[in-house]
């Protein structure tokens, strides 16, 4: 929302602040952002529709950009995200990726600082296989509770590489984003879906979400702008996939291995 990397000048702002009361109004808590969204501006969309809820009835992340890992840009970054926001505290911070030319442990005393004197409530990463959160982990005295991955019916990296046992053996949720892979997910020609679809009377979109949040420790983001989009999300939650259905999917859905292979985890 907002934009992209750059902010769009020409973004409808006000549709966008609607759209997530909208989402808070309908039940819909988690809401995830970032620093580097349309440089900032996503954060502050975010801060101006929040006014007048809760702020303890929500779960807000956000996370801070790789060549801002250095000690004092985490801090700095943290302040900035939650000035922005207009909050007090972030429920969840995320290391958007890793940069190997930035001590991981000078972060995660960063991190550490930043949870201690209450700014944020719990830390995670994104983007980090099992070695480099290993290695973030040993650096913190805290539990890292997440790994904001990406990881669909398509892009099945996180499996290959055994990130989906990891976070569930050491319970670690499991963030995964694009969970219908900009709607790649849905072309026509995967019967597979289709077929699962019909047993639990349920959409394809609903089926593929579902197949993710039926997983231990898994649950999903996804950008919603509209009523048809939150309605159709909010059908995919709320009940459980079979087992045997959720492994007919990861072992039948088409195309797979080949898309997969340009996402690359580090």
């Amino acid at each position: 929302m907002g934009g992209d990397k750059k902010r769009n000048p020409n973004n409808d702002d006000q549709a966008d602040i609607r759209a997530i009361q909208t989402a808070i109004n309908l039940g819909i808590t988690h809401i995830d952002t970032a620093e580097n969204y349309a440089e900032g501006h996503a954060e502050e969309l975010v801060g101006q529709a929040i006014r007048g809820f809760p702020r303890e009835k929500l779960f807000l992340v956000s996370k801070v950009s790789p060549e801002h890992l250095r000690g004092e840009d985490v801090l700095k970054s943290a302040k900035a995200s939650l000035q922005r926001l207009q909050t007090e505290y972030l429920d969840l911070y995320l290391i958007h990726a890793p940069n190997s030319q930035i001590s991981i442990k000078e972060t995660m005393e960063v991190m550490d600082l930043l949870l201690e004197e209450g700014l944020i409530k719990n830390i995670g990463v994104s983007n980090f296989n099992i070695q480099r959160f290993e290695e973030a982990q040993s650096y913190t005295k805290n539990k890292i509770v997440a790994n904001q991955l990406h990881y669909n019916l398509i892009i099945r990296e996180v499996e290959r590489k055994g990130l989906v046992d990891y976070c569930h053996k050491n319970d670690v949720i499991l963030v995964a984003y694009r969970p219908l892979q900009k709607g790649e997910v849905l072309q026509k020609g995967r019967e597979v879906l289709e077929e699962i679809g019909k047993k639990y009377q349920k959409t394809p979109a609903q089926i593929a979400i579902n197949w993710l949040v039926s997983q231990s420790n898994v649950v999903t983001i996804s950008k919603m702008g509209s009523r048809v989009h939150f309605k159709e999300n909010l059908g995919a939650v709320n009940w459980e996939m079979a087992e045997e259905d959720i492994e007919k999917l990861r072992r039948d859905f088409p195309e797979q291995e080949e898309i997969s292979k340009v996402c690359a985890l580090t």
